[in-house]
């Protein structure tokens, strides 16, 4: 095990948490696949400029792993909630939920944060894409109310995004944060020039869970920006990948 996941195979990991039986989740990396260039190699964004036949190659890779074919998003960093058991192609959504058997909830990502959750009896799974404008918008919040399911029941996993010491913002991401909750000024510290703010992606996220009822949060603190080798950044490298963070419910 390394950084908090569990090696299944090269560019496949299996997240360190404790999830109650019949729930499976799995991270994957930007090795193993057949992408070249900025998206080397297992690039499963197929929005990103990437050779289509090489993307299709890599998302078919994934497959064996899972239980089906992921349900993928059309990301817009927004709040809308997917469900994954009813809705058909690909959805303008920025999370996914399922309590269909063997429905697999994915989100990718770059930086952004990506947030699983499940409940404690396994009825129901949802993964989010969480970047600042989706956190401010209420994409988790959206989340935990859509999966229906008494939240101090729901457990959460945080995925790599970047970290606190890499994400420098403007004033209006720290405004928009604080004028919801004054607590959030905790997740900014002041940046290297007047009006920047270095920004707790994980702080940020852990704060919306507690205040919408999720206590029980896993994982956290690995910075995309620092590990070129295993994961994408968008911040580090502009023209890039996305990795993918799945949640399913086992059987089916």
């Amino acid at each position: 095990m390394a950084l908090g996941f569990f090696d299944i195979a090269p560019g496949v990991l299996r997240p360190d948490w404790d999830l109650p039986p019949g729930v499976g989740a799995l991270l994957t990396t930007r090795e193993g696949g057949q992408s070249g260039g900025p998206f080397a190699s297992f690039n499963l964004g197929a929005h990103v400029g990437d050779d289509p036949a090489a993307v299709a190659a890599n998302r078919a890779r994934l497959s064996a792993f899972l239980a089906a074919d992921p349900t993928w998003l059309n990301q817009v960093h927004g709040a809308d909630v997917a469900d994954a058991d009813i809705c058909q192609g690909v959805p303008q959504a920025d999370a996914a939920l399922a309590r269909g058997r063997g429905r697999v909830c994915a989100v990718l990502t770059a930086d952004c944060l990506p947030v699983l959750l499940c409940d404690d009896d396994a009825s129901v799974v949802a993964a989010a894409h969480a970047g600042w404008r989706g956190l401010a918008a209420g994409v988790l919040e959206n989340t935990v109310v859509s999966m229906g399911v008494p939240p101090h029941r729901l457990r959460a996993w945080l995925g790599p995004a970047i970290g606190p010491q890499a994400f420098e913002v403007g004033e209006e991401v720290r405004a928009a944060f604080v004028a919801a909750d004054p607590a959030a000024a905790t997740a900014f510290v002041p940046g290297a020039a007047p009006g920047k703010w270095l920004a707790d992606l994980f702080l940020l996220a852990r704060q919306r869970l507690r205040a919408a009822g999720v206590t029980r949060v896993s994982g956290g603190g690995v910075c995309t920006v620092a590990a070129p080798q295993r994961f994408y950044s968008y911040r580090r490298d502009g023209r890039t990948g996305r990795f993918a963070s799945l949640v399913w419910l086992e059987g089916g």
